[in-house]
């Protein structure tokens, strides 16, 4: 009895201590920092976002949570310590697809799979003055999620995000 509780607790603590450095973690770490644009659509809105290209309606129909967050990325202390916690939460468990370090600058796209489809795909950017991460979780085409990091067709997703709910969108205050 007493080695199954000591077991236990161990587990316990061992699956908190990995979820430290998680999209969680860090998006609730900074979505109230100044300046930072914070993205996370429910469910049903995932449909608005459909819209912004025939990948992104390929892309969403499996999509259960979706998040976007623009960051100010400006000394380069604080890029080195952005560009840290990202590879934090993508140097565990996620297999990096594309990668592009130009000295603090950083393009990275990362997936996490389970058998044979992507469950997670995160794509980080980092240009010394503004960073950002696209956070997709559901059940994805491995295939297409390497065809669309290879095109670099991530990149545009973000700034489609923005579009769709920005203060100008029908319907959204």
């Amino acid at each position: 009895m007493f080695k199954k509780t000591i077991l236990l607790l161990s587990l316990v603590l061992l699956t908190s201590c990995g979820s430290y450095n998680s999209i969680d973690t860090f998006y609730n770490a900074h979505k109230n920092d100044n300046q930072v644009t914070a993205i996370r659509v429910p469910k049903f809105m995932l449909t608005l976002i459909s819209g912004i290209s025939p990948e992104m309606q390929a892309l969403v129909g499996n999509t259960k949570d979706l998040r976007y967050m623009r960051f100010p990325s400006a000394t380069p202390a604080k890029t080195q310590f952005l560009n840290s916690q990202m590879n934090g939460i993508t140097g565990n468990s996620f297999i990096e697809v594309y990668r592009k370090n130009d000295e603090l600058k950083r393009n990275v796209v990362s997936i996490r799979e389970k058998r044979n489809s992507v469950r997670e795909i995160l794509i980080y950017n980092n240009d010394n003055l503004n960073g950002s991460f696209l956070y997709f979780n559901g059940d994805f085409d491995p295939v297409k999620v390497r065809e669309m990091a290879k095109n670099n067709e991530f990149g545009k997703m973000g700034e489609g995000l923005i579009q769709q709910f920005s203060p100008n969108t029908p319907g959204i205050n």
